[in-house]
């Protein structure tokens, strides 16, 4: 499969992001720590809190990366922006609104999986995209670029108490198909899991079941 620019041309493109958006990568981080810390030690509006923390993470990426930057070497951005948009809706709506994720402490698979997850996409994603010669600014970042935050949050979402809503795996799972081709078609090692983070974590989350309401 052709596309519509070379891998410099991608990298390219991180690189003026990231540099137009310092130090966003950073608050970024911030957030992703804070998300964890809320769901491995609950208290009862922490979903809420959890939920728009992922719901900035997706509206930041539709809007600011897909539109603002992406869209300028690949007009599929604006689609993609549009889907990660509303991606970060749901979350806002489903769970800071409406409650519908809740968390609390337990140790089980999913609780590790989940874990694993996180920090791949916080620590080894970019410890393998250094060696891979990605280094900053010319490199995907957790919070700010599509493949670090899907995976971070899909472990995020497994961390939950119960079911997750069915629609907020839609987009997660699609991108990890679309993102992941990224391994082979641009050389980013550091995506090769994504396939496996997009089919593992949906199956795993939906072997769950959708469970009841959640109120926190």
């Amino acid at each position: 499969m052709a596309l519509p620019f070379t891998a410099d041309e991608f990298f390219s493109v991180f690189a003026a992001y990231n540099t137009a958006t310092w130090p966003a990568p950073v608050a970024a981080y911030a957030l992703g720590v804070l998300a964890v810390g809320l769901a491995l030690h609950p208290f009862p509006p922490g979903g809420r809190a959890v939920s728009a923390i992922l719901g900035l993470f997706w509206l930041w990426m539709g809007l600011v990366y897909h539109v603002g930057f992406f869209a300028r070497i690949n007009p599929a951005a604006y689609a993609f922006g549009g889907a990660f948009v509303a991606e970060g809706v749901l979350f806002l709506v489903v769970g800071t609104v409406r409650g519908r994720l809740a968390f609390r402490s337990r140790g089980d698979g999913y609780r590790f999986v989940g874990l694993a997850l996180i920090a791949y996409a916080g620590v080894l994603y970019p410890l393998l995209g250094a060696l891979a010669g990605h280094a900053y600014p010319r490199a995907p970042l957790f919070g700010v670029a599509p493949c670090p935050t899907t995976i971070f949050t899909f472990g995020t979402l497994l961390l939950a108490e119960g079911g997750v809503p069915r629609a907020l795996l839609l987009v997660p799972t699609l991108w990890s198909l679309i993102g992941g081709s990224a391994a082979i078609l641009l050389a980013v090692p550091e995506d090769l899991g994504l396939w496996v983070v997009g089919l593992l974590g949906t199956y795993m989350i939906l072997r769950r079941g959708p469970g009841p309401d959640a109120t926190a």
